[in-house]
């Protein structure tokens, strides 16, 4: 007799699926699991993974895949790379749908054809490079900081960075963890430079870019995030670059948080206040930091600066 009450029950003890193998000991029999892929009734996750319900939310089916494809590698398999970063919540990444997960060294290594959105690595990772998220064991963020900052450009490296400081998953003083994590492997040159360049204020890598290319083009802001205000301390609104002897602001235009009909509202409202108090606004979008001299050349002709 099948069980349904109970396969809810392990699916929500292990992040929204469950295994053929515990289907197959709660009564279904492999024919009804197929029918119910099929039917569109469950959703298949992953290798053996199902979620035992229709249309999940994409963000419950991608927590999903993901747990699913660290338990399908059994004992010692932990989320690496970009997946450890989606789970901690640090920008930054070009998102690609790919599981990263890392297995023991001494594990046999096989890279699974049936499910080709997962890569599988073999990192030495100690105890204390492991911590949970949502159940999922995943690398640290100083540890998973540390492993990309070595397969990164510059400027991703530097939102990553500049991402987990931000959101405090990191703090100053944990960029000495991430250097230690860096010592003697491949890229760590490099990599410690990409350190010297962050700064946590920065609220998203479309900021942290921006900065980058005032800093490349020789007109590094003079502060982030500043607040104006007016001559009763009331605040008229806070700038993402700023330049404040030339009461000049440069704003990182994002497309989600920039978009709805709320956002344009409020940032107009808030340019017209800046603008009323004798400051210039600059906006910039993400297309604009793909052009190297576009927004330091903007700025110098803002600042009233020749090259």
């Amino acid at each position: 007799m099948v069980d349904v009450e109970v396969l809810r029950l392990v699916a929500g003890r292990q992040g929204g699926f469950v295994t053929a193998a515990q289907a197959l000991g709660l009564g279904f029999s492999r024919d009804q699991i197929r029918h119910l892929v099929r039917s569109g009734r469950w959703t298949r996750v992953s290798r053996g993974c199902f979620m035992p319900i229709a249309g999940p939310h994409p963000a419950a089916l991608r927590a999903a895949c993901i747990s699913a494809a660290v338990t399908s590698l059994g004992p010692g398999a932990v989320a690496v790379l970009d997946t450890a970063a989606e789970l901690h919540g640090i920008d930054g990444l070009r998102a690609t749908g790919a599981v990263h997960v890392s297995v023991p060294p001494d594990r046999p290594h096989v890279q699974r054809r049936a499910d080709p959105g997962l890569v599988v690595h073999q990192l030495t990772l100690g105890a204390a490079d492991v911590c949970q998220v949502g159940g999922v064991p995943a690398t640290t963020p100083a540890r998973t900081v540390a492993d990309l900052v070595l397969r990164l450009d510059r400027y991703p490296a530097v939102c990553v960075l500049d991402s987990a400081l931000n959101r405090q998953l990191l703090a100053e003083p944990d960029l000495s963890l991430v250097l230690t994590h860096l010592t003697g492997r491949r890229g760590a040159v490099a990599a410690r430079t990409y350190l010297a360049e962050v700064d946590g204020r920065a609220q998203s890598p479309l900021e942290t870019r921006a900065r980058l290319r005032c800093v490349d083009g020789g007109v590094p802001p003079e502060v982030l995030q500043l607040e104006v205000r007016d001559d009763d301390g009331y605040l008229l609104g806070i700038g993402d670059l700023g330049w404040r002897s030339a009461r000049l602001i440069a704003e990182a235009d994002g497309r989600g948080p920039h978009r709805t009909p709320g956002a344009v509202y409020a940032d107009r409202l808030r340019q017209n206040r800046l603008v009323n108090a004798g400051w210039r606004v600059l906006r910039f979008t993400w297309m604009d930091t793909l052009r190297p001299d576009y927004i330091p050349e903007t700025v110098r002709h803002a600042l009233g600066r020749r090259r």
